[in-house]
This record gives C-alpha cells, structure tokens and sequence, in this order.
C-alpha cells in the first residue's frame, strides 16, 4: 500500500527483521506471537534494526560517548516505529528552517538549495515506499536527516544549526495536530449533513421523546435528528478553538533556552503558515497542552457519537422496532441465523472508550513533568494517533450508517399512546384557564391515576370524568389531547412545534450548503 504526503494516519512500517540471536523456545513462540506492524508503504519499504547491523553506526548526538547504547535500551527507546507518520510535516519544518538559516546568513544559498532538493529527493522516497527507517536512529528525525547526510554530504550537517529535536519534534506535532483537526471537522460536517438529510425523510414524524428512558413527551424526529446536529456542531467549534491554539510555532525555541544565532522566527511561522512563534522558549518545548484540548475535544465528540450509537442501537431492538438499518450496515451472527446487528453503532459506542483512555493517557504522563522538555513526551504521539484514527472512523460510519437506514413509522405510530406523553399539554391547559402550574400538575396527575384504573387514555375520559377531577376542564380541553394536538401546541423557541422545527431544518440546510 503506497503512503502518500497527504496521509495524517498510514499504518506502521512492517515488522523488523529477526535478529540474529540465540533464542529460547519459549521466547521465540512469544515472538512469533506478537503482531506484526502492517506495511508503511510499498513492500521495498523496510525498517532495519541495529541488532541486524554488523557494526553499529554511530549516532549523530554521541560524540561525548564512549560506548553505544545496549539493544535493550536501543528497542525501549526508539520511536520510529510510530513517529514516521510525522515525515511529511518534519520534512516542511526542515525546509522552512532551511529557507530562514539562508536568509540569515547563517548556511549559503547554495547549501539551502542542496538541503531542500535533498529533502524533496527523501519525501518522494518515502512515498514511494522505499525508504529505509532504521531503528538505530531513534525516530523521525534523526533518521531524516542521517539520510540527508548520506546523500548530500556536508551542506546536510549545517541544517541542525540553532535547532533542537525538542522544538522540532512540537512542530511536526502542531502541523500534524492541524491537519488532522481539518480532517476531523470535514468528517463532523458530513455527518451533519447525512442526519440533515435523514431528518427531511420524516418531517411530520412524531415519536416518543424519553426521559430517565421512560416515556416524556411527543416531539417530532427532525427535532431529535438536529439535536445530534447542535452538539456536532459544538464539537466542531471546540476543535476550531483548539486548532487557533496549535497554530503557534515552537521552532527556534531549540532545547529549551532559545539560541544565540541570529535566527528570524517569525519567518519560520510564517512559511509554515503559523500565527505566529511562542513567546517563551521554555513553554514552547515543555507544554502538550494542546495535545490534551485535542483530545478533550476528541473525547466530547466521542461521547456524543456513542450516545447516538446507544440510541440507534436501541431503536433497532425487538423491543423497540423504531429503526432499521439496511443490510449494507449490518452484520450476523456465526451461530443465529435469523441475526441482524447493528454493530457498526456497537462499535462507535465502544470506540468511545479508548479516545476517553488516550485523554487519560496523556493527562497522566504530563501530570508530574518539572519543566521543561522531558523524554516521557515522546509517550504523547501514540494515543494522539489513536484518538483521530478512532474519532475519524467513528464519524465515517455513523455518517454511513446515517445514510442507511429507515424509520417504521407505523411502528412508532402505534407506539405513541402508551406513556401518556400528552399530559404536560394538559398541564399548560390548565395554567392558560387560569390554574396555578403546582395546582395543575396535581390535577393531571390525578386524570393519570384515573385512566390507570379505567385502562385508557387521557384522550378516552369523558367530560364527565374530567369534570369529576375539577371542574376547570371545558369542551376545548380536547384540542390539547393526543400527541398530534400536544405536538402543535408547542411555540417556543427552539422547541418539537411543527413550526419551529420547519425553521431549525431550513437553518441547517443553509449553514450545511444543503440544496433544497
């Protein structure tokens, strides 16, 4: 499978060759067991291990050392095997950084023009699915710019100048964080879109509205549909807050004390299209608040989402029968075969969990951090990457299981006298006579606890039972009973009246860009 530049989430790179060791039974059954990582890219992609190497190569930080890192060490600190999903975004920091240390005088046009196109030779390499990512060099960026030094020599030496892995590595995340933000409100807008245009399928539905899941008050379907629309829409404009945050450039901050070079940061933010550089170094490379904005905007989204998911999940019950999806988003049962799950709904609701765990996850690790940059950070990337994969999907099927399904209105309809869902309009029937709101609960009250025992409807008393419970009650009470005339009866803003629903659906239609 080809990785292209405008991947946010490709798979791993594939599994590492097997080292040339001395293995127990025991542990090599283990490692057969372990999954291996799905190909990055083409086939002739591959990611080496030093462990395989007959002579280690030595890392571009350890002139100070005497002796190389164990394998131990080696496997338990490198991050490439998830962090090369941030090339595309390392690359475009490399080259802007490239572009301003020219501009500077601090490396030659000539240099500048050897680094870029030696950087333009690598992306297409790596797209091309034939680049080596070695685990020896550790992560993204090391392994980066190794293979710069390889192929372009000596000019590639000069592009680490006034530059550290600590602001570089917050930049690639800020530009990925950006990107996938997009992704994610193109995903909620398209959601929106499909239950906009379910909600016009059934624009006079009326259904059971639920509290505490027992039955409420009528409203209408489009009612309930747009609600999902309204907190879609919050959704978005939290991660439209969090997005103007990301959009400030940490690169310059270098290690954590900013630099002595007479770098031009506010170029660097500019050509990576940042509002602007960080103003504090030291906050600059040691915060992942925005990490955690994501992700809390993430988990919200996901909380909505698997409250949907709840619903439709129940709807589509025996029990209920309100709703059936289409066999294109539905599974069966290896055992049942009268089956029909509505598991993609499942599944979102369960998908839920792990975005929450990965806000957890990062929340915890930087709880206890003194400042500034510390290695745990790098423990930031993988549940970043697990929370858009899972929001994105989550969003792509709802909007598809959205698209595939109907309501059985004859069901929904039959359903609609049980509950007494009429009653609150009774109440406000009473308060327009003139009657105290606390008086008129107690009197619906009491004409509930009457068809109770008379095993009917409020809309089957007579006026003589009414009349029985006070004598308030009138011939045009009726005009206010079943869940039609409770329906009609509602005008307030933004509540179930037919009116006031024909007018949310016309407003989303507009701001969606939905043809009539």
């Amino acid at each position: 499978m080809a990785a292209t530049s405008q991947s946010l989430l490709s798979p791993a790179p594939p599994s590492l060759p097997r080292a040339r060791l001395a293995l127990s039974a025991h542990r090599a059954v283990a490692l057969r067991r372990r999954p291996a990582f799905p190909a990055v890219a083409a086939a002739s992609t591959s990611m080496a291990s030093s462990e395989s190497e007959e002579k280690k190569e030595s890392k571009l930080w350890g002139g100070r050392f005497e002796e190389g890192v164990t394998d131990a060490v080696e496997r338990f600190t490198e991050s490439i095997s998830y962090d090369w999903q941030l090339y595309k975004y390392d690359i475009m920091g490399s080259k802007a950084h490239a572009s301003m240390l020219a501009a500077q005088g601090l490396i030659t046009t000539g240099d500048r023009d050897i680094i870029l196109e030696g950087l333009d030779q690598i992306e297409k390499q790596i797209q091309d699915g034939k680049f080596e990512w070695r685990k020896d060099r550790e992560d993204v960026h090391m392994n980066i710019e190794a293979a710069l030094i390889e192929r372009v020599g000596e000019p590639a030496k000069k592009l680490h100048t006034a530059r550290s892995r600590n602001d570089q590595i917050v930049t690639d995340l800020r530009l990925w964080c950006r990107d996938a933000i997009d992704k994610i409100l193109i995903r909620i807008k398209q959601f929106q879109v499909s239950l906009v245009l379910l909600a016009s399928k059934y624009v006079d539905l009326i259904v059971p509205g639920y509290t505490h899941l027992q039955r409420a008050q009528p409203v209408l379907l489009p009612h309930l549909l747009l609600s999902y629309v309204e907190q879609l829409e919050r959704d978005a404009g939290r991660l439209i807050d969090c997005r103007e945050r990301v959009n400030f450039c940490p690169l310059g901050a270098c290690a954590l004390a900013g630099t002595g070079l007479p770098i031009d940061r506010f170029k660097t933010a500019k050509d990576l299209n940042f509002t602007a550089p960080m103003k504090n170094s030291i906050d600059a490379v040691s915060d992942r608040d925005f990490v955690l904005e994501f992700l809390a905007a993430n988990s919200i989204a996901a909380v909505h989402l698997s409250r949907i998911g709840e619903e439709w999940v129940l709807w589509a019950s025996e029990e209920f029968g309100f709703l059936t999806p289409s066999d294109s988003v539905s599974t069966g049962s290896s055992i049942m075969p009268q089956k029909k799950n509505p598991d993609p709904m499942e599944l979102v609701r369960g998908k839920s969990a792990r975005v929450i765990g990965d806000l957890m996850t990062v929340l915890v690790l930087c709880k206890g951090l003194p400042q500034a940059y510390n290695r745990d950070l790098q423990e930031d990337k993988e549940p970043l990457f697990d929370s858009v994969k899972a929001i994105l999907g989550m969003l792509e099927v709802c909007s598809e299981f959205a698209q595939n399904i109907s309501f059985n209105s004859k069901r929904i309809q039959s359903s609609l006298p049980a509950g007494y869902l009429d009653a609150t309009t009774l109440a406000d029937y009473l308060v327009k006579k003139g009657v105290p709101f606390r008086t008129s609960h107690e009197i619906v009250g009491r004409c509930v606890a009457l068809c109770v025992s008379k095993n009917c409807q409020l809309t089957e008393l007579e006026m003589n039972d009414l009349k029985a419970v006070h004598p308030v009650f009138e011939r045009d009470v009726y005009a206010y009973l079943g869940v039609e005339n409770a329906v009609n009866k509602f005008i307030s803003y933004g509540s179930t009246g037919s009116e006031q629903v024909k007018k949310q659906l016309e407003d989303w239609r507009v701001q969606l860009g939905i043809n009539p």
